[in-house]
């Protein structure tokens, strides 16, 4: 389900690139559409969800039935009360807030009026979206995915529809887009409803800030606002200092970020979003080793996959974008431009992905101090990075920032599980790097030699689909065969549920 939503988006985003190119009020929208989005990520599907589904998940394998509606509609009152206030607050403020997110506006009289006018359609996708990603805890705590998986989908749906059909009528097409997003909003969170209902836990919204368990929330979402949302935090700071460098620097960045959120979304957020509420049962019912080895699990699938998908934007960052993108407004100096930055980029992959799977190590257990303290390092990481970085490669140098940042990051968390004993690596971690990094040779040389034979910014678009398809195949094939032949099986990428392996045997 996140695989169509994730092909929705790039069909989107080659309509938007198609239609719009990369100036200044692409610009705007950009920023307008990020910052509901930031607020979102921050808070709805990173603090809140990191704190509601360890305690939902407590009342669902220790509370009778009365309690989990109880805490459900308490919580669904409480949240609806602040993304009110949040959301008129944010309307009201938008000037203010466009200054703080894109200070370079300020000196872009016509792109700051856009911001801010975009700002106030587009702020209320806070309220809708946050309220989605509630209902989506519920229903992913319940062991049903599907749902909350597919309904991005209605947002692209939504985009899609503004940009083709309306954005030609308007004066301003972007503000088209902007209406887009708010309309988008209340359909996901419609759609949330006939499943909750048929569960029996459509939600009814009750006074909760004095319950025990939304208080408990409330208290674990404080220090978690900054320990799931390092990278949303980073590639926000990316944005405010693009906001100083030339028309089309928001936009490059924006592209590029979105072919990273490919393998991301399809990927290591639909990982992240089955195992924190396995890890949170397993917490609550005290199995120590099937909560070690489902980390395990997890991370065994970073390796496996992440890894070469970073490779694969590496190489093929210029292929990808003329293919996807290059077409009328967007010009070959954007397609230049745009590669640079997801070159950087996809160099993190593998560290944004860990952090998606560390970071529920320590939230299904209640844990949110210890991601918050190894986040703020990450964050002054991220800004060293980025004065050392921003000056010899422009936005390039934000995004390679934004990478580094994110190894140490995952790196200080992996650390701090494995100190803590709470993880324990099973054996076999040795000999799956090796077949893994053999493997990644051979992809990378398939996907080298197609990217010295073909002329990607000359080239019709169904040639540069068909050799983009082809290359892209044949290196899947390659990647793969040299696993099975090398002797990697399926079991060990399972779950086990036998005792783990103190260190990391052969």
């Amino acid at each position: 389900m996140t695989f169509i939503s994730r092909i929705l988006g790039f069909i989107r985003d080659v309509i938007f690139a198609r239609i719009l190119g990369a100036d200044a009020a692409t610009d705007a929208f950009f920023v307008a559409f990020k910052i509901p989005n930031f607020l979102r990520r921050l808070f709805a599907e990173g603090a809140f969800m990191q704190a509601f589904v360890p305690i939902l998940s407590e009342y669902k394998e220790q509370g009778g039935e009365v309690a989990l509606k109880n805490f459900i509609n308490r919580t669904a009152g409480s949240l609806a009360l602040i993304l009110i206030t949040v959301t008129a607050l944010g309307v009201l403020a938008a000037p203010i807030v466009i200054m703080v997110f894109a200070p370079g506006f300020s000196w872009q009289g016509d792109s700051y009026e856009l911001a801010v006018q975009l700002l106030k359609i587009t702020f209320p996708y806070l309220f809708f979206i946050a309220s989605t990603a509630f209902a989506a805890g519920i229903l992913n705590t319940h062991g049903q995915f599907a749902i909350p998986a597919i309904t991005p989908v209605l947002l692209n749906i939504c985009l899609i529809s503004a940009a083709i059909w309306f954005a030609p009528e308007m004066n301003e097409p972007v503000v088209a887009l902007a209406w887009g997003v708010f309309i988008a909003g209340a359909v996901q969170l419609s759609f949330q409803f006939p499943p909750l209902w048929r569960m029996g836990l459509l939600p009814r919204l009750h006074w909760g800030f004095a319950d025990d368990g939304v208080r408990r929330i409330m208290k674990l979402m404080i220090p978690a606002l900054f320990g799931v949302s390092i990278t949303q935090l980073n590639l926000l700071l990316d944005t405010l200092l693009a906001s100083f460098l030339t028309s089309g620097s928001i936009s490059w960045l924006y592209y590029s970020d979105r072919l990273v959120e490919f393998p991301l979304g399809v990927f290591g957020i639909a990982l992240a979003t089955v195992i924190l509420p396995a890890l949170s049962k397993r917490h609550a019912n005290q199995e120590a080793e099937a909560f070690s080895n489902a980390l395990d699990w997890g991370l065994r699938w970073v390796v496996v996959i992440g890894l070469p998908a970073s490779l694969a934007l590496l190489v093929l960052a210029k292929p990808l974008l003329a293919t996807l993108f290059h077409y009328d407004a967007f010009t070959e100096h954007d397609v230049l431009m745009a590669s640079q930055s997801l070159m950087a980029y996809s160099t993190g992959l593998l560290g944004f992905i860990s952090v998606k799977i560390l970071v529920p190590g320590f939230s299904s257990r209640q844990d949110m101090k210890t991601p918050v303290r190894i986040g703020i390092i990450a964050i002054v990481a991220n800004m060293i990075f980025n004065l050392i970085l921003f000056f010899p490669l422009a936005h390039a140098g934000l995004a390679l920032a934004t990478a580094l940042s994110s190894f140490v990051n995952a790196g200080l968390l992996y650390k701090r599980l494995r100190q803590d004993s709470i993880y324990r690596p099973r054996q076999g971690w040795v000999r799956i790097w090796l077949i893994v990094i053999t493997a990644n040779l051979a992809m990378v040389g398939v996907l080298w030699a197609g990217l010295t034979v073909e002329d990607w910014l000359q080239s019709d678009l169904w040639q540069r689909v068909g050799d983009l398809s082809y290359w892209i195949a044949l290196a899947v094939v390659m990647y793969f065969s040299v696993l099975a032949i090398l002797g990697l099986r399926p079991h060990d990428l399972m779950q086990s549920s036998g005792p783990s392996k103190q260190g990391i045997a052969r």
